[in-house]
C-alpha cells in the first residue's frame, strides 16, 4: 500500500479531508444535497523547524488535529441545529474562543478518565498485591479496559453510529485510492474500513506508552507520582505519533504486527457507511487532492517509455 499524505475525520452527516494545509468538509445536508467548504490551516505553529522535530512534532500535530477537529464538527453541526435561522450569526472571534474552551474541557476529561481514575483505582490492588510491579500491571490493565469500555459504550448512542458510518467512508476513500483504485462508489465499498493511520489507533498507542513509561515511575510520594505521570503526557504523545507515522509509510512485519491491535479496535470506531455516505467522502477527497494523477503514477501510466 502507497502512502498518500491526506487524513482525515468524521463528522456528523459529513467528512473532512486534509492534505497538507488545505483541508475540505464536506456535509450531506437534511436535503441529502452535499456542500463542501475548503479552507487552509497551518497550524497552531509556524516554525518549519519545530514541525519536523521528532517528538516534539507530535504534540503539535495532536493539538492542531483536536482544534481542527472541533472547529469541522462545528460547522458540520450547524446544518442541523433547531432553529439555526433565529440565531444571531457569531464573530469569528467568539467561535475561536468556544473553540478553545472545548479543547482544554476535551483535554482535561481525558486525563481525567483515561489516566487520573486508573491511577487511583489502582490504589485498591495495593491493598492485596504486595509487588509494585504488580500494581502498575494491573493499573494498566484498568486503564486499557476503561478505554476499550468508553469506546463500547459511546458506539451504542445513535448519532455515534452514524458518525462511525462516516468514519468507515473516510477510511475506504483513502484506503482505495492508496492501493491505486478509481475513487468510485463501488470501489470504494469494496475497500476496507480499517487504516494504520487512524486516531483510534493513535489513542490505542498513546495508551500502550503511557502504561509503559508509568512502569519506571517509581516515588513514594502519591502526589508527586501522578505529577510526574501527568507531566510526561507530551512526551508520550511525541512517541505515540512517531508510532502512527511510522506505520502510515510502512509494510514491516513487525510494524504491521503491532499495529494490528488498534486496527482491531476501529471495528469499533466504524462501521460500514451506506452509498450516500461514500459520496460525501469521494466529495472531500477531490477538494483537496488529485486522486487521479497519484493513482496514475501509482500505476505507472503515463511514463516515458524506455
Amino acid at each position: 500500500m502507497a502512502y498518500s499524505g491526506i487524513g482525515g475525520q468524521a463528522v456528523m452527516e459529513g467528512v473532512m479531508m486534509k492534505n497538507q494545509e488545505v483541508y475540505a468538509v464536506a456535509v450531506r445536508k437534511p436535503d441529502h444535497e452535499i456542500i463542501v467548504e475548503k479552507k487552509e490551516y497551518a497550524g497552531i505553529c509556524k516554525s518549519a523547524f519545530i514541525k519536523n522535530m521528532v517528538f516534539v512534532r507530535g504534540i503539535f500535530n495532536f493539538i492542531d488535529s483536536m482544534a481542527l477537529g472541533i472547529s469541522c464538527l462545528t460547522f458540520s453541526a450547524s446544518f442541523y441545529e433547531e432553529e439555526e435561522a433565529e440565531e444571531k450569526p457569531r464573530s469569528e472571534k467568539k467561535e475561536k474562543v468556544e473553540a478553545g474552551l472545548t479543547i482544554a474541557l476535551a483535554v482535561v476529561l481525558a486525563v481525567a478518565i483515561f489516566m487520573v481514575l486508573p491511577f487511583y483505582a489502582s490504589l485498591f490492588f495495593q491493598g492485596f498485591l504486595k509487588s509494585e510491579t504488580l500494581v502498575l500491571v494491573a493499573e494498566g490493565i484498568l486503564r486499557i479496559l476503561v478505554f476499550v469500555g468508553y469506546i463500547l459504550m459511546i458506539s451504542q448512542m445513535e448519532d455515534i453510529k452514524r458518525v462511525f458510518m462516516y468514519h468507515g467512508a473516510e477510511h475506504k476513500c483513502i484506503n482505495c485510492i492508496e492501493h491505486g483504485l478509481d475513487l468510485t462508489v463501488e470501489n470504494v465499498r469494496n475497500s476496507s474500513r480499517e487504516h494504520k493511520r487512524c486516531g483510534t489507533s493513535f489513542l490505542f498507542v498513546v495508551i500502550i506508552v503511557s502504561v509503559v513509561a508509568t512502569m519506571f515511575i517509581r516515588v513514594d510520594s502519591r502526589i508527586l507520582r501522578l505529577a510526574l505521570r501527568l507531566a510526561i503526557i507530551p512526551l508520550i504523545a511525541g512517541v505515540s505519533y512517531e508510532f502512527i507515522r511510522l506505520a502510515g509509510r510502512s509494510e514491516n512485519p513487525i510494524v504491521n504486527f503491532l499495529s494490528k491491535p488498534g486496527m482491531l479496535l476501529q471495528r469499533l470506531t466504524t462501521r460500514e457507511p451506506d452509498e450516500e455516505m461514500i459520496e460525501v467522502g469521494i466529495a472531500s477527497v477531490e477538494a483537496v487532492f488529485d486522486w487521479k494523477a497519484y493513482v496514475r503514477e501509482l500505476r505507472g501510466e503515463g511514463r516515458e517509455k524506455i
